[in-house]
């Protein structure tokens, strides 16, 4: 008998604060000005409906069918070679990883928390500031990370209910607060009309097959896929539970909460000037620079930002965390405190080579090729494990499990043309354009036009 872990709604926000994290507040806003505005939204938009939802359902559907950590559920489904597919959630693993710098960025957050009372007054010095603070203040860096890893290993250890539960209860609502107070604001910008027809012209002279590629892997990032938080998560939920319709909501807080960040922030931008295209130092250098023309009112601004970053952040994070260590629970019969120290451990160390990475005493060391260890780590999950976790998946439930288990499960919730319609996508579509975002990550082809 199913054991609910999560309530409904418990489970909505716990699974929309994994998948609204960093991704949507930070990088969405960045990448989007990198690529040409509204042709890039244009495509992320197209991706998250035939890509993202489409691989959403199917790892909710091994959690939820499996009952289990990922290595389990892909042991426990499998009709035949079980031993091999259980291999598949290895993917519990690559959500670690990612903690491992993930972690050191929440950090850098936390610090930019405590900055909103002292502003950069011009780009220039906030650029400096944050190069100073990067490559040589390594004390601060390893108190704000030490900080990060002792909040998620205390959430993470009460269990889902009284910890990942709980912690989405208060944190995701007051995120939300905080992002559309924020938004309203943006609104009386001179700049938001200028930020409003940049999210959204259509202008696909801008477009090309980088942008795509991009936008297809920062769709599947976004929604927290192929690392296993989602497939973990829905081990925990109500029998009965409406699949199609819950993965729906959490697309639609995960995509509105990206546009909500997009446009506002674009709004702050144009309003004095600024371009678009700063690529990731767009939250740390560029936004406090310009938060600061707003004298006293600019730094309530700051803080309120960099507050609901830490959030987004935070609740992705423990939603990292979980899969392992309900890995090392299950498999392993470990107490949830051993599994939690023992995955936290593990993050912990090394994040903080992925911190020395980026300094100017330890960074030559740890650079391999044309990427220190940070940049690496980054690279290997988000570029080839993530969308092989999701190719895997795509291929385990569009093939592997039985057909006929799967249909009389989804097709009532979603009727017979709109599950059609899903499993087709998740059998051709979905492996192919994650084969083409790994193949040319990876340099084995390259798509230019």
């Amino acid at each position: 008998m199913r054991i609910a872990k999560f309530t409904r709604l418990g489970f909505i926000l716990a699974a929309s604060g994994s998948a609204v994290g960093l991704g949507n507040i930070w990088k969405f806003p960045y990448i989007t000005g990198e690529y040409g505005g509204g042709a890039f939204v244009f495509v992320y938009l197209i991706t998250i409906a035939f890509i993202g939802i489409t691989i959403l359902i199917a790892e909710m559907l091994i959690g939820y069918l499996g009952e289990a950590n990922s290595v389990t559920s892909f042991e426990k489904l499998a009709p035949k070679n079980k031993k091999v597919w259980k291999y598949a959630g290895f993917m519990a693993f690559t959500g670690l990883m990612i903690l491992t710098f993930y972690s050191v960025v929440i950090g850098w957050i936390f610090n930019y928390i405590f900055k909103s009372f002292s502003l950069p007054s011009n780009i220039e010095m906030a650029e400096s500031e944050f190069n100073i603070f990067l490559s040589t203040d390594i004390t601060t860096q390893l108190a704000f990370h030490t900080i990060v890893f002792l909040i998620i290993i205390s959430i993470v250890v009460k269990g889902i209910k009284a910890g990942i539960e709980k912690l989405n209860l208060y944190l995701m609502p007051i995120l939300t607060f905080i992002l559309i107070g924020i938004f309203l604001y943006s609104l009386n910008l001179d700049g938001f009309s200028k930020s409003l027809e940049f999210m959204f012209n259509f202008n696909f002279e801008k477009l090309n097959s980088q942008a795509i590629l991009v936008a297809v892997g920062h769709a599947f990032f976004t929604i927290s896929l192929g690392m296993a938080a989602i497939m973990t998560y829905s081990a925990s939920i109500a029998k009965h539970t409406n699949i199609f319709r819950t993965s729906l909501v959490i697309v639609l807080v995960d995509t509105l909460i990206a546009l909500i960040a997009g446009l506002a922030l674009f709004a702050f931008l144009f309003e004095f000037g600024s371009e678009p295209s700063k690529g990731p130092g767009l939250v740390f250098i560029s936004l406090p620079a310009i938060f600061s023309e707003f004298g006293i009112f600019g730094n309530i601004l700051a803080l309120s930002f960099f507050i609901s970053l830490a959030f987004a952040g935070l609740t992705s994070a423990v939603s990292l965390l979980e899969p392992s260590v309900q890995y090392f629970i299950d498999r392993f019969k470990h107490s949830r405190l051993k599994a939690t120290l023992l995955s936290g451990g593990i993050f912990y160390i090394i994040g903080i080579i992925a911190l020395l990475a980026n300094t100017k005493n330890f960074g030559g060391n740890l650079t391999f090729g044309s990427k220190n260890f940070f940049d690496w780590i980054d690279f290997i999950t988000t570029a080839f494990l993530l969308p092989l976790g999701g190719i895997l998946m795509a291929i385990f439930v569009g093939y592997i499990i039985q057909k006929d288990r799967v249909k009389s499960l989804l097709e009532p919730q979603m009727g017979s043309l709109i599950f059609n319609i899903w499993l087709f996508s998740l059998r051709y579509i979905v492996p192919i354009a994650l084969s083409f975002v790994v193949l040319n990550e990876l340099g084995v082809i390259s798509l230019n036009f």
